[in-house]
């Protein structure tokens, strides 16, 4: 099982310059520690501070030269010429693969700020999808839904592009069998209902004739006093931390996280994208290396 990393986008700092030079701190330690990818998430109209994910991730790759590096998209809030350019530009930046996360969003809110249709998302990601990986793929394409004109890329990526499809429906599993690289599971799945969703995307795969691979996030808060990490992790757990709760979690020291996670390598997951749960950056970082340390098992 290979380590990535998506960093918070939504920091509590004194000034936005501190929230970046923070996340860059943790992109830099995350290189240095060995992990395996670099991700960025995505959100829109948001009444706290947000890293928006293209520039975000243009200035992390400074420090993350050569290994796979994306985010995350959700897509029914992006119009397709536009993904397409971010990802272009974004891949000219690293000698990796690219990687394109994508999700169909949620909150009406959000959608009504940015013009978009709650409805129709599923359809939409569909249809955006499909004229993302044609403009990537250098094809003149166009789109009567989206209303688009034909239209064609200039700047593609020369390295492959990776398509990480996220969500639980029966819909996604679909999608990620076939038009995605790989699909991606949320943080709250439990071994259960991992279990069930695996056997129904492999079984996608195994209808669509494509190779399954399985990828999980997990919050994390691992330091080398597991006590006081499992006290942390429980007191923001307490205050309703995104709705998780400790068994969802990997937290303790590192012989606790390597045991937290031979489960996901049981149960087939090829990857797991670790998001610090701390707000606290020495602790963020402590966590960082030490999962480092757990890659060569």
């Amino acid at each position: 099982m290979r380590i990535g990393i998506s960093l918070s986008s939504s920091l509590v700092a004194d000034t936005p310059a501190q929230v970046a030079r923070w996340m860059v701190e943790r992109a830099a330690a995350a290189y240095a520690a060995g992990l395996s990818s670099l991700s960025v998430g995505d959100h829109h109209a948001e009444n706290r501070w947000y890293m928006q994910n293209t520039p975000t991730l243009g200035r992390l790759l400074a420090h993350w030269p050569d290994r796979p590096a994306g985010c995350l998209f959700l897509l029914p809030l992006w119009h397709p010429m536009l993904v397409a350019e971010q990802v272009g530009t974004l891949a000219a930046m690293v000698d990796a693969p690219f990687i394109v996360q994508t999700g169909i969003g949620s909150g009406a809110a959000q959608f009504a700020t940015m013009g978009a249709s709650l409805r129709t998302r599923g359809v939409d990601t569909d249809e955006i999808i499909r004229v993302v990986q044609a403009l990537l793929a250098g094809d003149t394409v166009a789109s009567e839904r989206l209303g688009m004109a034909p239209a064609t890329l200039g700047l593609r990526p020369t390295q492959p592009v990776e398509w990480w499809i996220g969500g639980h429906a029966e819909a996604t599993l679909r999608r990620a069998a076939t038009v995605g690289t790989a699909w991606y599971a949320g943080p709250g799945a439990t071994t259960g209902e991992s279990e069930r969703l695996l056997a129904g995307y492999r079984a996608e795969c195994g209808r669509a004739g494509t190779t399954p691979r399985a990828i999980v996030r997990r919050d994390v808060l691992v330091l080398d006093d597991g006590d006081r990490a499992r006290s942390r992790a429980a007191a923001m757990v307490e205050r309703g931390y995104r709705g998780l709760q400790m068994h969802q979690l990997i937290v303790g020291d590192r012989d606790d996280a390597a045991a937290q996670l031979q489960p996901l390598v049981d149960l087939g997951y090829d990857d797991v994208i670790v998001r610090c749960m701390t707000n606290d950056q020495s602790e963020a970082l402590e966590t960082i290396e030490l999962l480092g340390t757990l890659n060569p098992r």
